[in-house]
């Protein structure tokens, strides 16, 4: 008798939780659908975003590299013409890696002013990744050298040499070169001495501010 009553239980309890659903499902049945949809479309949208985005970064890659084989063989012309209508219609990194080496090339034109100019908006650029601005920075600080004053110099180079800068050792070899060039053999030994003293320099970097160095202490014995 008991399990008949229990099984009678049970059966009440089901037709209970059936009309419940049925009467959740009446109420609430389409915007399950619509959501369960919204769910699909984002997610097929996601996946045609990466593919697309996949796509296109590796089509501006093949751009840009065959830019690069053009410079390779001197067409510089063309070259730069494949860096604009990469910086134009380029996705990901490359449009502003198009900019940089579009700026060499001008600074291997024999075009430095250009060149300066060029490097100098990359670093003025707040869109741009901070790495890819201080690198720009400093690629358009090693062309001053040669065009520029010391104290423009120094400006350009202005919150690079900081300790905690990646590229603190390369601005110092900026600022050493252009005080150097300047005639401030002083001045000049104070970045080489920073950079030698920092373990944490590139050995190619620190090999040039010991040359530097001894340049300098020669020239002062002399």
């Amino acid at each position: 008798m008991a399990n008949q009553d229990d099984s009678f239980i049970r059966e009440v309890n089901e037709e209970i939780r059936s009309e419940q659903m049925q009467a959740v499902w009446k109420r609430f049945g389409r915007l399950f659908i619509a959501l369960a949809i919204l769910v699909v479309i984002a997610t097929a949208g996601k996946v045609a975003y990466d593919y697309w985005r996949e796509r296109t970064a590796s089509q501006s890659g093949d751009q840009f590299l065959a830019a690069l084989t053009l410079a390779k063989d001197g067409k510089n012309d063309e070259a730069l013409a494949a860096l604009s209508a990469l910086e134009k219609d380029g996705s990901g990194a490359y449009p502003v890696l198009a900019r940089m080496r579009a700026a060499t090339l001008q600074a291997q034109k024999g075009d430095t002013a250009a060149a300066i100019a060029a490097f100098d908006a990359i670093g003025k650029d707040n869109s741009i990744a901070p790495a890819l601005r201080d690198a720009a920075r400093v690629r358009g600080g090693y062309l001053m050298i040669d065009t520029a004053s010391y104290d423009q110099v120094v400006a350009a180079m202005s919150g690079l040499t900081d300790g905690a800068q990646a590229l603190r050792h390369s601005a110092r070899e900026v600022l050493g070169l252009s005080a150097y060039k300047a005639g401030d053999t002083a001045k000049a030994k104070e970045w080489f001495d920073q950079i030698a003293a920092d373990k944490q320099a590139q050995p190619n970097i620190a090999n040039r501010a010991r040359i530097m160095l001894d340049l300098i202490a020669s020239g002062a014995k002399s």
